[in-house]
């Protein structure tokens, strides 16, 4: 049995990850700690395998008085918990990073490829990325280090852009029919790739995303007939929408390019549990 802890007790990918590995008592024990103050440090690691860091400031904000914010619970907090976790001879640790650390200037394509260079244009990006960099010094034979750059990660109650999409796609009668792609990674995929990673004893980058990249107008579409709903899909909007979805902004979220090439994510075992259909179903009627 793999004794696993997660940081974060109440975030939403480290309690999902808890709810799925309790599928399989026989093989995990799952622990999870608050590191909001100074009480983890009292925690003793060292009978745990694998500690699952997902803690964090999750959020993008270009506010300069959040910025120290950023960097103290994102990068140092994430490193000292790290320094903790090795010098208590935990085997593996696990870092939720984030697709962010690949800014606007990391690709004009909007395709991020194995030799695409991480550009962070905010404190939530710069804040991972040096949290990245930071532990992996600590790395050793002894001491693996697995890092996730994530795409935007849905599923039931989930919290970010995808709830705020299928609140629309639940209200409107006509969106716009416009050809972009984006990746995207259910939380039952993402939760069976971490339990994948604590298997296997992983280190290294990763990059899991579902097996198909989604168009905005598609996803919607689904949302929609979930609850029972005719959307109407319009390419009579594109010619405004083309210019400016390359900009910053919501439009650009909503519309914009940004995927990963499929080979990044391919791992020696199947991950993902489910489909697009099945996930939009699944997060949309919680079957």
């Amino acid at each position: 049995m793999k004794r696993i802890l997660i940081t974060g007790k109440n975030s939403y990918v480290g309690n999902s990850l808890a709810e799925w590995l309790a599928q399989y008592p026989e093989d995990y024990e799952v622990h999870k700690i608050s590191v909001r103050d100074d009480e983890w440090k009292e925690h003793d690691f060292s009978p745990y395998d694998s500690i699952v860091h997902v803690a964090g400031i999750a959020h993008v904000s270009r506010d300069p008085k959040m910025e120290e914010l950023y960097y103290r619970v994102n990068r140092d907090l994430t490193y000292e918990i790290a320094k903790k976790a090795k010098e208590e001879k935990v085997k593996q640790f696990i870092f939720m990073s984030s697709i962010i650390v690949y800014g606007r200037k990391s690709t004009t394509t909007g395709m991020i490829t194995a030799d695409t260079k991480p550009i962070p244009d905010n404190f939530y990006g710069r804040s991972k990325l040096e949290a990245e960099k930071k532990i992996k010094l600590l790395q050793d034979d002894d001491f693996h280090i697995a890092i996730l750059r994530p795409p935007m990660i849905y599923g039931k109650n989930s919290k970010g852009n995808y709830p705020k999409l299928a609140k629309l796609a639940r209200i409107t009668p006509i969106f716009p029919d416009f050809p972009n792609k984006r990746s995207m990674l259910h939380i039952d995929n993402l939760s069976e790739f971490l339990k994948l990673m604590i298997e296997n004893e992983e280190e290294g980058l990763f990059f899991p995303q579902n097996k198909e990249y989604v168009q905005t107008s598609e996803m919607v579409k689904l949302i929609s007939e979930a609850h029972g709903k005719k959307i109407y899909l319009t390419k009579l909007f594109n010619f405004i929408l083309n210019p400016l979805r390359t900009r910053q902004g919501i439009i650009n979220k909503v519309f914009g390019d940004l995927v990963y090439d499929m080979e990044m994510s391919r791992y020696k075992n199947d991950y993902c549990v489910n489909g697009l259909i099945g996930t939009i179903k699944k997060t949309e009627l919680g079957k």
